[in-house]
């Protein structure tokens, strides 16, 4: 897939999450793209898959690409990122989870921003009591 048209998947899929849930997230982003699928990250939760990147497909330079494409999807929307910590689910102790194979912070962090829609109140006519009518007779 071009660069393109892969710009072109990323910007819809984006836009399909912030209207479903009101943000989006790397992990959303790459199953609504279908870059990997529910059940793989349902085995990186429980600790089955090591690192997220593993099943991405090993395209790294894809990976890179998409991320770039969400901070400018962040900037062009006007979202507020929110920093998230991917913990692992099932029994035992809860592991905080690797995104990618290195373990690198930074890598980490753009992996684990969730970038949310937040919506202004739009300003409101503040309604007054009719006058009531004063008129003697």
């Amino acid at each position: 897939m071009s660069k393109q048209n892969m710009r072109k998947r990323f910007w819809s899929c984006a836009e399909q999450l912030i209207d479903e849930k009101g943000y989006v997230s790397p992990v959303d982003l790459l199953v609504k793209m279908e870059l990997i699928t529910n059940k793989q990250v349902e085995d990186w939760r429980f600790k089955r898959i090591p690192y997220l990147e593993q099943v991405t497909g090993k395209n790294l330079s894809k990976m890179k690409f998409i991320l770039s494409e969400l901070r400018k999807f962040e900037k062009s929307a006007k979202l507020k990122s929110s920093q998230t910590v991917y913990v692992s689910w099932g029994k035992g102790p809860k592991h905080r989870l690797r995104f990618s194979k290195s373990g690198d912070p930074r890598i980490e962090t753009l992996y684990s921003t969730h970038y949310i829609l937040v919506e202004t109140k739009k300003p409101t006519k503040e309604t007054k009591p009719e006058a009531e009518d004063t008129y003697s007779s």
